[in-house]
């Protein structure tokens, strides 16, 4: 019996449930009042431990479709056309995240606020397209396995040494910099090491489509997967306490002692496991609008929420003030909203543009003319101020 994949719709529902998930996640987190933060509470606390898988989710399935697509693309090596579509969405992905940090009235006065510079999803996804596709091109042309083989050990490398690099002293660099790599600042995400996410699904990409043709692939890759979420979950903290006491490296220990990214990759093989077991029902359309227009619906849950370019969002009015009763409700039309307007904005997206391009073209113009005119009554005002100046030296 074959089980080849035509197309990895369970992909598109992984990536719709994780924008979902990161929906309500920001929603409750950013609005629920602090007196109903009770980690004793068993609905609070399962609430909480699936917050903390979305993020891990989300990084491995972009690495894991754009690295799907750039194999599957019809030329290979430095022709590739994914490479320059992957170098201009990471670097847009990059131009996205400062923009929804910007403050239009701040930029108005010429003042722009520390919070400008701090790094988020969009800024490290685009950081891991363009490492993407640097390790790409290192490695020779056709070597898939060799590949993803690069990436999952860059991927082990940056989540082993996370307990030394978290301490690093990064003073010394400009802050939009240091930004990328310490939350010192008040960065949310940094490329280390939530890219080795990304680097791992790009890693499961490889394999994937280097045995698409293998039969039983689905039911192959599940029991993969599901073996290797139950070792990560279960036994990874074990080993690494082993091998601190086997080897003496205290770094094993450190790991042991705060291993939530093997144990959250273990949770992310499981979804994955989840996902294609029920790959049959997340055919449906609107699962894969949504996944399609992710970055949309991400765009347009920041301005809501949080109030990017105009400063004016939820969070200005009810931070830290709704009960649960009043956050369940309000994440469940928050999530209908967000995810109904970025489909219209996509279902008119040409029009939309258009009338943007039309309206910066506008201001364009109204401000040349406004520039003209200050300079016209600048001129005659110079004109009269010199002529009055010299009526007063004549006198």
């Amino acid at each position: 019996m074959k089980d080849h994949p035509k197309r990895l719709y369970f992909i598109d529902a992984m990536r719709a449930w994780a924008i979902l998930m990161m929906l309500q996640g920001h929603f409750i987190d950013g609005l629920l009042d602090p007196v109903y933060r009770d980690p004793s509470n068993l609905a609070y606390s399962v609430w909480k431990y699936f917050r903390g898988i979305t993020a891990p989710v989300f990084f491995t399935v972009s690495g894991f479709i754009f690295t799907y697509l750039l194999l599957r693309a019809p030329k290979q090596g430095k022709d590739n056309p994914r490479l320059r579509k992957g170098i201009k969405r990471g670097l847009e992905l990059i131009a996205i995240g400062y923009l929804l940090r910007s403050n239009i009235f701040g930029l108005l006065n010429g003042v722009i606020y520390p919070s400008f510079f701090l790094v988020d999803v969009l800024h490290c996804i685009g950081i891991a397209i363009l490492l993407l596709i640097a390790f790409y091109l290192l490695v020779p042309r056709g070597k898939t396995i060799r590949f993803g083989l690069v990436l999952l050990a860059s991927g082990m490398l940056l989540f082993l040494f996370e307990p030394l690099y978290k301490t690093w002293d990064l003073a010394f660099l400009p802050v939009v910099l240091a930004n990328y790599f310490t939350k010192d600042h008040g960065s949310v995400f940094t490329i280390i090491p939530w890219v080795g996410y990304a680097f791992t699904g790009g890693f499961m990409a490889s394999f994937f489509y280097r045995f698409r043709q293998l039969n039983f692939l689905y039911l192959k890759s599940t029991l993969l997967f599901f073996l290797g979420g139950i070792t990560l979950i279960w036994f990874s903290s074990p080993f690494f306490e082993w091998m601190g006491q086997q080897t003496g490296i205290s770094l094993f220990q450190d790991i042991a002692a705060n291993n939530y990214l093997f144990i959250r990759l273990g949770n992310v093989l499981l979804v994955f496991v989840v996902f294609i077991l029920l790959r049959g029902l997340m055919q449906q359309k609107v699962f894969l609008s949504i996944g399609q227009h992710t970055l949309s619906i991400y765009v347009i849950h920041f301005m809501v929420l949080y109030g990017s370019l105009t400063g004016i969002g939820l969070y200005a009015y009810w931070y830290h003030a709704l009960s649960p009763v009043q956050v369940i409700v309000g994440a469940l039309f928050f999530i209908l909203f967000c995810t109904w307007a970025a489909l219209k904005y996509n279902q008119h997206k040409g029009a939309i543009r258009a009338a943007i391009r039309q309206l910066l073209g506008w201001i364009k113009i109204s401000g040349i003319q406004i520039a003209d005119n200050l300079f016209r009554q600048a001129r005659v005002l110079w004109g009269r101020l010199s002529r009055l100046l010299s009526g007063a030296e004549n006198t």
